[in-house]
Protein backbone atom coordinates (compact mmCIF):
# COMPACT_ATOMS: atom_id res chain seq x y z
CA UNK A 1 0.00 0.00 0.00
CA UNK A 2 0.95 3.79 -0.38
CA UNK A 3 -0.51 6.16 0.90
CA UNK A 4 -1.01 9.18 -2.22
CA UNK A 5 -2.95 11.38 -1.02
CA UNK A 6 -5.53 13.60 1.07
CA UNK A 7 -8.62 15.30 -0.44
CA UNK A 8 -10.66 18.45 1.43
CA UNK A 9 -13.96 19.08 -0.18
CA UNK A 10 -14.65 22.77 0.14
CA UNK A 11 -17.55 24.61 -1.14
CA UNK A 12 -15.45 27.14 -3.46
CA UNK A 13 -12.85 25.06 -5.07
CA UNK A 14 -10.72 28.23 -6.92
CA UNK A 15 -10.65 30.02 -3.29
CA UNK A 16 -8.94 27.12 -1.54
CA UNK A 17 -6.91 25.96 -4.46
CA UNK A 18 -5.59 29.59 -3.96
CA UNK A 19 -5.04 29.67 -0.65
CA UNK A 20 -3.06 26.70 -0.88
CA UNK A 21 -0.65 27.53 -3.35
CA UNK A 22 -0.01 31.01 -2.23
CA UNK A 23 0.85 28.63 1.67
CA UNK A 24 3.00 26.49 0.00
CA UNK A 25 3.89 27.95 -3.27
CA UNK A 26 3.27 24.68 -4.74
CA UNK A 27 1.10 25.20 -8.12
CA UNK A 28 -2.67 23.62 -8.55
CA UNK A 29 -3.09 20.57 -11.54
CA UNK A 30 -6.23 21.41 -12.22
CA UNK A 31 -8.63 18.27 -13.47
CA UNK A 32 -11.89 19.80 -13.46
CA UNK A 33 -13.37 23.38 -12.08
CA UNK A 34 -14.56 20.84 -9.55
CA UNK A 35 -10.67 19.09 -8.59
CA UNK A 36 -7.14 20.55 -8.43
CA UNK A 37 -4.25 18.78 -7.08
CA UNK A 38 -1.30 20.25 -5.30
CA UNK A 39 1.47 17.60 -5.40
CA UNK A 40 5.00 17.42 -3.07
CA UNK A 41 7.15 14.93 -3.37
CA UNK A 42 5.89 12.83 0.02
CA UNK A 43 2.26 13.51 -0.72
CA UNK A 44 -0.68 15.55 -2.98
CA UNK A 45 -2.79 17.67 -1.31
CA UNK A 46 -6.24 16.98 -3.50
CA UNK A 47 -9.07 19.74 -3.40
CA UNK A 48 -12.54 18.93 -4.76
CA UNK A 49 -16.03 20.77 -4.68
CA UNK A 50 -18.65 19.65 -2.71
CA UNK A 51 -20.40 18.47 -6.72
CA UNK A 52 -18.11 15.60 -6.29
CA UNK A 53 -19.22 13.89 -3.24
CA UNK A 54 -22.09 12.22 -4.58
CA UNK A 55 -19.88 10.79 -6.92
CA UNK A 56 -18.67 8.28 -3.84
CA UNK A 57 -22.32 8.65 -2.27
CA UNK A 58 -24.63 11.42 -1.12
CA UNK A 59 -23.54 13.37 2.01
CA UNK A 60 -20.40 11.21 2.89
CA UNK A 61 -18.40 14.63 2.98
CA UNK A 62 -19.62 18.16 4.40
CA UNK A 63 -17.18 21.24 3.69
CA UNK A 64 -15.65 23.51 6.44
CA UNK A 65 -16.58 20.69 8.98
CA UNK A 66 -13.53 19.05 10.00
CA UNK A 67 -12.62 18.79 13.73
CA UNK A 68 -9.94 16.19 13.96
CA UNK A 69 -7.62 15.98 11.23
CA UNK A 70 -4.19 18.54 10.59
CA UNK A 71 -2.74 18.44 7.31
CA UNK A 72 1.32 19.03 7.71
CA UNK A 73 4.06 20.33 5.35
CA UNK A 74 7.32 19.77 5.94
CA UNK A 75 9.32 23.04 5.34
CA UNK A 76 13.08 23.81 5.21
CA UNK A 77 12.26 27.53 7.85
CA UNK A 78 9.18 27.57 9.55
CA UNK A 79 10.15 30.55 11.10
CA UNK A 80 10.87 32.19 7.61
CA UNK A 81 7.48 30.56 6.57
CA UNK A 82 5.30 32.00 9.48
CA UNK A 83 6.88 35.59 8.39
CA UNK A 84 6.04 35.11 4.90
CA UNK A 85 2.45 34.21 5.73
CA UNK A 86 1.98 36.67 8.46
CA UNK A 87 -0.63 39.26 6.48
CA UNK A 88 -2.19 36.45 4.38
CA UNK A 89 -3.07 33.70 7.10
CA UNK A 90 -6.10 35.09 9.60
CA UNK A 91 -6.10 32.23 11.36
CA UNK A 92 -2.89 31.30 13.15
CA UNK A 93 -3.83 28.89 16.07
CA UNK A 94 -0.06 28.98 17.69
CA UNK A 95 2.96 30.84 16.60
CA UNK A 96 6.01 28.25 15.66
CA UNK A 97 6.53 26.51 19.15
CA UNK A 98 8.96 23.69 19.80
CA UNK A 99 7.51 20.95 20.11
CA UNK A 100 8.35 17.99 22.62
CA UNK A 101 8.54 15.42 19.76
CA UNK A 102 11.45 17.63 18.21
CA UNK A 103 9.96 19.52 15.35
CA UNK A 104 9.51 22.95 15.41
CA UNK A 105 5.37 23.72 13.89
CA UNK A 106 3.30 26.43 13.15
CA UNK A 107 -0.57 25.50 13.18
CA UNK A 108 -3.10 27.50 11.14
CA UNK A 109 -6.27 27.24 9.86
CA UNK A 110 -7.14 27.64 6.02
CA UNK A 111 -10.15 30.15 4.73
CA UNK A 112 -12.20 26.43 5.53
CA UNK A 113 -10.96 26.45 9.13
CA UNK A 114 -9.30 23.24 8.18
CA UNK A 115 -6.45 23.19 10.58
CA UNK A 116 -2.73 23.06 8.59
CA UNK A 117 0.93 22.62 10.13
CA UNK A 118 4.03 24.02 8.64
CA UNK A 119 6.93 22.01 10.56
CA UNK A 120 10.66 21.94 10.43
CA UNK A 121 12.52 18.95 12.31
CA UNK A 122 14.83 20.94 14.96
CA UNK A 123 16.29 18.34 17.20
CA UNK A 124 18.73 15.66 16.03
CA UNK A 125 15.97 12.47 16.05
CA UNK A 126 13.64 14.50 14.01
CA UNK A 127 15.86 15.60 11.71
CA UNK A 128 16.96 12.46 11.26
CA UNK A 129 13.20 11.02 10.93
CA UNK A 130 12.91 13.10 8.01
CA UNK A 131 16.33 13.02 6.45
CA UNK A 132 15.14 12.26 2.51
Amino acid sequence: MDFVSIRIITSDVARLVEFYERATGVPAAWATEDFAELKTPGATLAIAGTRTVPLFATGSARPANNQSVITEFLVDDVDRVHQNLTGFVTDFVNEPTTMPWGNRSLLFRDPDGNLVNFFTPVTQAAIEKFTR
